[in-house]
């Protein structure tokens, strides 16, 4: 199978750089993949296509404000760091700006020397394996003097980092935000649990490998990164007695379906589990667990791309990307949304 099979054309001015004015008002094209059929709604129309006894699976994952700007000691050149995960303790795997130089033992100053880093090893893939000194909180501390970590096709200055929140994110440790999810509001989530439909929350940390490129031809020869996940035992025996009662799970963005997929045994049940996973989920793929899902427009030949071809197949998706780029969808993390049902 080539990467390229999953190409399409995408107008630059279709890539949203802001959210839109407010989160459920975006745009929602719904595809029926039995039929190929489309249906062009808001995103608070979603509530017409749940049905009472579905299980509604979120992604509760929290975005760092990971993206830290800082001096090297003692020579003072700007240094710009974004934050990927939590080896242990203090120790970080980092993104450095410019970091060729940037060899173990050198140290970087931010917020005025209220955090210190110093390098402990050069990775593999030139990132930095770092130990972070400060006095009180941590993650106070980046809340004061860190930003968002936007993706790299967003030009624009967020002026509100709550927006590249969802209003349900509760675990901090996600370097992007599970964006299927920022068009939920509270009130449009009291509506589906009164609809009698189960809301159930597990995590993924995203990672930036999320924004990588694939750069093999053939996409069996693509490696994942791994990424962080968690599923607590309520959250599981809820999702196993939808799924036995043959109700339908809708996964709320891909990471909440790699969750699922990458938890669920042969038979299709899942446990109490923490751990990682590097799943990727291709055309051929046999889901276990998700059967329908919320999901944003995603990058040509990106593996998400893939993932939502897997599930409603490669000529449906196409032809929904088609549909939208002709009706001028806004795409990407801030775009417009999709249902696969």
């Amino acid at each position: 199978m080539n990467v390229s099979d999953f190409d399409y054309e995408l107008p630059q001015e279709l890539i949203a750089q802001t959210p839109s004015a407010q989160r459920d008002m975006s745009r929602l094209l719904v595809l029926h993949r039995q039929t190929g059929e489309l249906e062009h709604k808001r995103f608070h129309d979603i509530i017409d296509f749940l049905k009472e006894g579905d299980c509604l699976v979120l992604n509760d994952s929290k975005v760092l404000p990971a993206r830290i700007f800082g001096e090297k000691i003692p020579t003072g050149a700007k240094i710009e760091f974004v934050l990927l995960k939590c080896i242990e303790g203090d120790v970080w795997e980092v993104i450095l700006r410019p970091g060729r130089k940037a060899l173990p033992g050198a140290k970087f100053s931010f917020g005025g020397g209220k955090l210190v880093a110093e390098i402990l090893e050069v990775v593999d893939d030139g990132n930095r394996i770092v130990k972070f000194t400060y006095d009180g909180n941590f993650y106070e501390l980046l809340d004061e003097i860190g930003n968002m970590p936007l993706p790299p096709y967003i030009k624009e200055r967020l002026e509100d980092g709550s927006r590249y929140q969802t209003v349900y994110a509760r675990e901090l440790g996600s370097a992007a935000a599970p964006t299927a999810g920022l068009h939920f509001t509270p009130e449009l989530l009291a509506k589906i649990a009164e609809k009698k439909i189960d809301v159930v929350y597990v995590t993924l940390h995203i990672g930036l490998g999320t924004f990588r490129p694939v750069k093999v031809d053939k996409v069996e020869e693509h490696k994942m990164h791994t990424e962080f996940y968690s599923i607590t035992d309520q959250a599981a025996q809820t999702i196993n007695k939808a799924a036995e009662q043959g109700r339908r799970i809708i996964c709320v963005g891909t990471t909440s379906c790699r969750t699922l997929e990458s938890a669920s045994d042969e038979s299709g049940k899942i446990t109490k589990l923490s751990g990682n996973t590097d799943i990727f989920i291709y055309p051929g793929y046999r889901f276990k667990m998700c059967k329908a899902m919320i999901t944003n427009f995603h990058l040509p030949q990106s593996t998400l791309i893939m993932l939502v071809s897997a599930l409603a197949g490669k000529e449906n998706i196409m032809n929904a990307y088609g549909e939208a780029i002709k009706e001028r969808y806004r795409f990407f993390s801030f775009g417009d949304a999709m249902f696969i049902e």
